[in-house]
């Protein structure tokens, strides 16, 4: 089982995950859209394509571009397809 918690708040948790250079990417169906709000951010992978970012809202607090997916994946990366990550601050466990 993994689990993603900010703010004593769990994110995202599920018994089936991708783990790919560390991180844990997650189902969508298991993530907690609630606690998210798109972001104009993105960032450039060589092998994993152009992810986009959210922004985590949790009681008011924001933790900027704390989670992001590779909405189309290059095919070395097709496993993350509807799949979210976390960091900055976000506890992930498996």
């Amino acid at each position: 089982m993994a689990k993603a918690v900010w703010n004593g708040q769990t994110l995202a948790e599920s018994e089936q995950f991708e783990t790919v250079e560390g991180n844990i990417y997650f189902p969508d169906e298991s993530v907690k859209r609630e606690f998210l709000k798109a972001s104009s951010t993105t960032s450039s992978c060589p092998w994993k394509g152009q992810a986009r970012y959210y922004t985590i809202v949790v009681d008011g607090q924001e933790n900027p571009d704390a989670a992001w997916y590779y909405p189309d994946p290059k095919p070395a990366a097709r496993n993350v397809k509807h799949h979210v990550a976390f960091w900055r601050g976000v506890e992930v466990t498996k």
